[in-house]
């Protein structure tokens, strides 16, 4: 079954673009990554899922619910953190909890409890007093404690610290290896490469590229570092050249005997061609739809 999938989705703010024909499938038990700057649309994307914003044009449904007719019934299957979440000052973040499970008429003392404990969160301070980083921490476990079936995550780890952002990851990935679903946003294309199976990467509305993460890379350009003495100036799908003592690293998505034939007529001492991270695939993407 499909967590989300969304066909055609658009919203525009007045004749400001939002989200453009947005179209995206996301299986149940996923942990999938969305992927882009800021100001690209992955808020937009992740508040009209939800129900929060009103689509222009297009659907899209949560659990086959439909986000403008049942958005009563997708709010009690997700979880949802946003990328700055504001809270009542006064109130201490223990009532915080309280407030927030109430909410969803369900008692989550005990898993609330688990999560502050793995976070160091201090339930007993007031929401004005925390730093933060401990404002995402509770932000966090109200996200959490009623153990949804779809996480919704719009760049979660901003203001946590290292070792926070290994335990939260550690949540995560214990839940979606209980079954839930994970759709993580974020513009940290490290967090995406080593917790996320699939990858959709959005550039100002619209999807340029879905696929496995892995998948992601082996499309992309290829990075080719040369020692030695080479012309490159003849070869076509040469990106982001950086040159060396002695030495030229580039991407390279053109034609691979080609390459092979100019690094022949040259004097190399050594070669390597290697998968690009996911940093340099995401250059690439967005490197590649601007030149269309």
């Amino acid at each position: 079954m499909e967590a989300i999938r969304t066909d055609k989705l658009t919203k525009y703010y007045g004749k400001a673009r939002g989200i453009i024909d947005l179209s995206l499938s996301v299986e149940e038990g996923e942990f999938f990554g969305f992927i882009g700057p800021n100001g690209a649309g992955k808020s937009t994307t992740i508040r009209t899922l939800l129900g929060l914003l009103s689509p222009t044009s297009g659907a899209a449904s949560v659990f086959g619910m439909d986000i403008v007719r049942e958005k009563e019934g997708i709010l009690r299957r997700v979880g949802y953190l946003p990328s700055e979440a504001f809270f009542y000052p006064k109130m201490r973040v223990r009532d915080l909890l309280k407030f927030s499970a109430d909410l969803r008429k369900t008692d989550c003392s005990a898993e609330a409890a688990r999560l502050c404990e793995r976070l160091q969160l201090d339930t007993e301070r007031k929401i004005d007093e925390l730093s933060f980083g401990n404002r995402k921490k509770a932000a966090i476990v109200c996200a959490l404690q009623s153990k949804p079936n779809l996480l919704i995550l719009d760049e979660p780890t901003g203001g946590l610290d290292p070792l926070m952002q290994r335990e939260f990851f550690d949540i995560l990935r214990e839940r979606n290896r209980d079954g839930a679903t994970i759709f993580f946003s974020s513009h940290v294309l490290s967090e995406v490469q080593r917790n996320c199976s699939r990858a959709a990467v959005i550039r100002q509305g619209k999807i340029i590229a879905c696929d496995s993460v892995s998948g992601l890379s082996e499309a992309s350009a290829k990075r080719v570092t040369v020692h030695g003495l080479v012309d490159l100036s003849r070869l076509d799908g040469v990106k982001d050249k950086q040159e060396g003592l002695n030495s030229v690293s580039f991407l390279y998505s053109g034609d691979m005997p080609h390459l092979l034939g100019c690094l022949t007529a040259g004097q190399i001492t050594d070669l390597t061609i290697a998968e690009p991270d996911l940093e340099e695939v995401f250059l690439h993407f967005y490197e590649e739809e601007a030149d269309q």
